[in-house]
C-alpha cells in the first residue's frame, strides 16, 4: 500500500506541512501582466513524484489571485508531453503559420537584468544603459546596431 500506517504521527505531519510547501523543482513564467504559470515537481506519501501546474490570475476587482491547478502523474508524463506538444503543432503549423512565436521569448530578461530603453531611429535601434546611479563606476553607453528586417533572430540577444 502507499500509504505507511505505523510512520509515528509527528513524521507525518512534517511530511504533510513539507509537502503542501516545499517544491524540488519550481519553474515560473510570466504571461502577459495579469498571469503566471508555476511548474513544480512535488513528493508523494510513497516517494514518488508529481508535477503541479498552476495557473495564477491577478483579478480586476480586487487585490486577490484567482489560481487553478493541474496534477500530471509519472504515468501520463509520457502521454501529456505528447498531447501538448501535437496541439501547440497544431496552432503553430495548420492554425497560424504565418506567427512569429518566437517574438515572444524574451519575458524572462526583465526579470533579472535591469531595464534598457530603447528606440528605433531610421531603421537602426538606439540602446542606452538604465541609469548608473547604483554602479559607482559606471559610464552611460550607447550602443547600435541593424534591426533585421525580420524577427527570425529575436532570440540572439537573449542571455
Amino acid at each position: 500500500m502507499a500509504y505507511d500506517n505505523n510512520k509515528p504521527f509527528e513524521e507525518k505531519r512534517n511530511f504533510e506541512e513539507r509537502r503542501n510547501t516545499e517544491s524540488l523543482f519550481s519553474k515560473r513564467i510570466k504571461a502577459g501582466k495579469r498571469r503566471t504559470y508555476f511548474f513544480d515537481v512535488r513528493e508523494t506519501r510513497g516517494s514518488d513524484y508529481f508535477i503541479t501546474i498552476t495557473e495564477s490570475k491577478k483579478r480586476f476587482n480586487d487585490d486577490g489571485y484567482d489560481r487553478h491547478k493541474m496534477f500530471i502523474y509519472k504515468e501520463d508524463f509520457n502521454k501529456f508531453l505528447a498531447a501538448l506538444t501535437e496541439t501547440i503543432d497544431f496552432v503553430k503549423t495548420d492554425l497560424m503559420p504565418d506567427f512569429d512565436f518566437d517574438a515572444f521569448n524574451h519575458d524572462d530578461q526583465d526579470e533579472f537584468q535591469p531595464r534598457e530603453f530603447a528606440e528605433v531611429e531610421n531603421g537602426n535601434a538606439v540602446v542606452a544603459e538604465a541609469a548608473a546611479e547604483t554602479l559607482s563606476t559606471a559610464t552611460s553607453e550607447t550602443v547600435s546596431f541593424d534591426v533585421a528586417a525580420d524577427d527570425t533572430d529575436v532570440d540572439a540577444w537573449k542571455i
